[in-house]
């Protein structure tokens, strides 16, 4: 997941955005810019093309962005006016909300709050992105979340739901029966939002995905949070699990090779951790691991040679080991970061 480049595909769908001028100017200029690097003609004008046309006239067709550009003129109220008034929403399937102003002033709360107050205008909708930001926008840190369960009680049809960024996030404690995936991403995940997911009441969730980050951007999500869902207890249609992005990668390894959890969990994701060379015995040792059918661990601090004995001993199991990562070294001291912070 790139934080530089907005996303192109969602839910299995084009990612097409709702055009205003700032965001056409914008347009424009990434092409003239694009232009120049490879020596051609510079444009001087931007057009949408038939694939904008095309998804407004059938909008079921994509998955829609909604965002303003900074110092723009419109807001995002305006922005989401313009939506539902140009757009049938009524076919709209999968929804973007990607930057809705200055993030570190406005919270989550206004965007959340227009799409309750119009639910009703969304029946189809079944995945939404919420708080897409790029680091040209707002580095992840930056972003100020809200309390999410409003949303899943206004779409009792929502099947995925990924939000991004962990200041103020939260998700008081729900039920919801529809909710098939649920991520977040962040550089630090608070207590209170593992406690409030954890704690809701989610039967049809099979994909769960937690960025937990460092304490010093909000991260106050430690391994114990986790006793309850690695006990097995929560969420029976669970098979896809991603714990993710945090600085006691080897201390989850290691409770993870006795978790309960793992009986019906397929696919795991343990990237972005800080993972050394003792997880990595515990990942070529204990059994637990080869029922996988796919691990996943990309940014790690596994040695060349630990990296061969996990292959080998995780030889029937589809191993993705990437990104390998060096520890910085400054004035005698070593230092170890998960990939996602700030």
């Amino acid at each position: 997941m790139s934080f530089y480049e907005h996303l192109t595909d969602f839910a299995g769908l084009p990612v097409v955005e709702f055009l205003s001028p700032a965001i056409e100017q914008q347009k424009l200029l990434d092409a003239q810019w694009r232009a120049r690097r490879a020596e051609q003609p510079v444009p001087d004008r931007w057009e949408p093309g038939d694939i904008y046309a095309e998804a407004l006239a059938q909008p079921g067709t994509a998955a829609w962005r909604l965002r303003v550009v900074a110092d723009s003129d419109e807001t995002f109220e305006d922005h989401f006016t313009r939506f539902i008034s140009s757009v049938d929403t009524t076919q709209v399937t999968a929804l973007i909300i990607g930057c809705w102003g200055e993030s570190y002033e406005i919270a989550g709360d206004m965007p959340r709050d227009l799409l309750t107050a119009h639910a009703d205008r969304f029946p189809a909708l079944r995945s939404l992105f919420f708080g897409e930001f790029i680091v040209e926008e707002a580095e992840i840190s930056w972003i100020e979340q809200t309390d999410l369960a409003p949303l899943l009680a206004a779409f009792p049809g929502m099947e995925e739901l990924v939000v991004r960024g962990g200041n103020g996030l939260r998700l008081s404690a729900t039920q919801h029966r529809s909710l098939r995936k649920l991520t977040a991403q962040t550089g630090g995940l608070p207590r209170q939002a593992t406690a409030g997911i954890l704690a809701s009441e989610l039967p049809a969730l099979e994909h769960l995905e937690l960025w937990f980050g460092v304490e010093g951007y909000g991260g106050t999500t430690t391994l114990d949070d986790l006793t309850p869902l690695l006990a097995g207890e929560l969420f029976p249609s669970l098979r896809s699990l991603g714990l993710r992005n945090s600085e006691w990668g080897d201390d989850l390894v290691r409770a993870l090779a006795e978790a309960p959890v793992l009986e019906r969990v397929r696919v795991l994701n343990l990237s972005d951790h800080v993972l050394t060379d003792a997880g990595g015995e515990v990942l070529a040792t204990a059994p637990t691991f080869r029922t996988l059918e796919r691990l996943v661990i990309r940014h790690h601090f596994l040695t060349e040679g630990m990296q061969e004995r996990v292959r080998a001993a995780l030889a029937g199991v589809d191993l993705e080991l990437s990104d390998a990562r060096k520890p910085e070294v400054y004035q005698g001291k070593t230092y170890y970061y998960p990939s996602v912070t700030e």
